[in-house]
């Protein structure tokens, strides 16, 4: 997952990006970029890091212009190289910089028909710079000196035509305007709203509702499945849909854990939609536990307290907070090892004896992927002297690998792939677990919309919306990170010999 913002304002717009990207932080952490436009000039700035580390005064102060956009980043494959740190640019035609969240999964036949037929050069291995050059490309069959909104429609039409996967992107014409598109599943999220000033009004397109509200914008809708919106550097927006055949089917994982709570998206508040999550889990404990015999329900930082409360509700037990969460520890999937990874847990989170002594605990997480880290947190459970530990988790059992721009691990990592319940529950160390019913969690979410029939569920089902993904396509993509695994387990090795030495 990635975050994405663009902005075209009345006056300079690093700031309001900058502010923007910090709000999204959430959607990734490895690296941040910037790109403004001012009276034709490009003015860029990316690296890897925090938005706050990557974006110094200096480097603010050179990001001038009216118009811009910027991009958090998470790696989806495994790389985390700086030379893949977003915006793209390519220099024809026009001279356009794109920003991408979600993954492409023909990426290599696009690779082959650009250097092919398209007469491009991709430089590194990210696919959105594979979905740049496809943009740039059908934007110049135009043949026109100046791009109107029209022609740009019709190039996120061949966008739609030749790529699949999920893909929300931002990509910003020099000196003509920004136009943002979605896929024709609407797997990946993308809104834009407008806010009043002095001297007119200013467009924002954003991953998450919650930028906006933040920057003083209102929103005015999520795009569509298929659909574009342009946005000319003088103000004027059009909007249209780009796709033949357009599918509601979000990803229902960016309610469960991806998103923040005070977002919305698709028209369904994720605040909302993760105390019915809590509530489905509720009632499923009190059918099929009803002398459960919970003293206290306890929320592993930080997603999952939404629905920990409402549940604690619904089962009329006392709610209360276990563990303390140390912030300035970096995320633990990135350590080297699988000892380095344990070890960063402990530091990550600290029990309060006082909640646990003597109690039969329910830990309540929002997902269960690996395993690791919640066996480490049951076991600090009893360390801190629980007398029965249960586990819950919000979202049903994940089984299958993302190939929609999130990166989790491959079938075989995942605790759950070919284990039953009681199995998983037995690994993790827990007295018993539940997870919730992918019936009850799709539920939960369309509450908040009933317009939407079908979701992208493919990490709990394996049904793959876009329906080009089969075992061949899984199997390279485990093999993809079987090697950077092993890459990244090297270099971590030699850091760690010569620290030793």
């Amino acid at each position: 997952m990635c975050g994405i913002v663009g902005i075209v304002g009345k006056s300079n717009v690093n700031q309001a990006l900058y502010d923007a990207l910090t709000v999204l932080q959430h959607r990734g952490q490895d690296a941040a970029g910037i790109v403004t436009c001012d009276r034709g000039r490009l003015f860029l700035r990316k690296d890897n890091g925090l938005v706050r580390d990557v974006f110094q005064q200096r480097h603010m102060q050179r990001l001038v212009g009216n118009m811009g956009m910027g991009h958090v980043r998470y790696p989806t494959a495994g790389s985390s190289s700086s030379a893949e740190a977003q915006p793209f640019y390519v220099n024809s035609p026009y001279g356009i910089t794109l920003a991408h969240n979600g993954n492409l999964t023909n990426v290599e036949q696009l690779s082959r028909e650009i250097y092919e037929s398209d007469l491009r050069h991709v430089n590194t291995n990210s696919d959105s710079e594979v979905l740049l050059n496809v943009f740039a490309h059908e934007l110049a069959r135009s043949g026109k000196l100046q791009p109107g909104e029209e022609d740009i429609f019709n190039a996120v039409r061949g966008v739609h035509d030749r790529c699949r996967g999920g893909y929300a992107a931002i990509a910003m014409i020099t000196g003509y305007g920004i136009v943002g598109f979605r896929d024709p599943w609407a797997i990946r999220p993308i809104v834009y709203g407008k806010r009043e000033t002095e001297t007119g009004i200013e467009y924002m397109i954003a991953s998450e509702s919650v930028a906006l509200d933040v920057l003083g914008f209102e929103l005015i809708r999520d795009l569509e499945p298929g659909e574009a919106v342009y946005i000319t550097d003088k103000g004027e927006i059009f909007t249209r849909q780009c796709a033949d055949n357009p599918v509601y089917s979000p990803c229902i994982f960016e309610h469960v854990y991806l998103a923040r709570p005070d977002s919305m998206i698709d028209g369904i508040l994720v605040y909302k939609a993760r105390l019915r999550m809590g509530e489905k889990l509720a009632e499923k404990i009190a059918h099929e536990r009803p002398d459960h015999g919970i003293d206290v329900v306890i929320p592993i930082p930080d997603t999952s307290r939404t629905s920990a409360v409402e549940l604690a509700n619904h089962l009329g037990v006392k709610f209360r907070e276990g563990f303390v969460k140390n912030r300035y520890i970096g995320r633990t999937f990135i350590m080297p090892g699988q000892a380095a990874r344990k070890k960063s847990v402990r530091q990550k989170l600290n029990a309060i004896e006082l909640e646990f002594r003597g109690k039969n605990v329910l830990l309540v997480d929002d997902s269960i992927v690996r395993g690791t880290t919640c066996k480490q947190i049951i076991q600090m459970a009893r360390e801190a002297g629980a007398n029965k530990v249960y586990f819950c988790s919000a979202a049903p059992a994940v089984r299958y690998p993302n190939v929609y721009g999130i990166d989790m691990p491959s079938a075989h990592e995942l605790i759950a792939h070919d284990r039953s319940t009681e199995e998983v529950a037995e690994l993790i160390g827990a007295d018993w677990l539940i997870y919730q019913d992918l019936d009850d969690l799709v539920e939960a979410v369309r509450e908040g919309n009933p317009n939407i029939h079908d979701f992208d569920c493919s990490v709990f089902n394996g049904e793959y919306v876009t329906g080009d993904v089969n075992e061949a396509y899984l199997g390279k993509i485990e093999q993809a990170r079987n090697d950077a695994a092993k890459i990244t387990s090297e270099i971590g090795n030699a850091i760690i010999d010569l620290h030793n030495n």
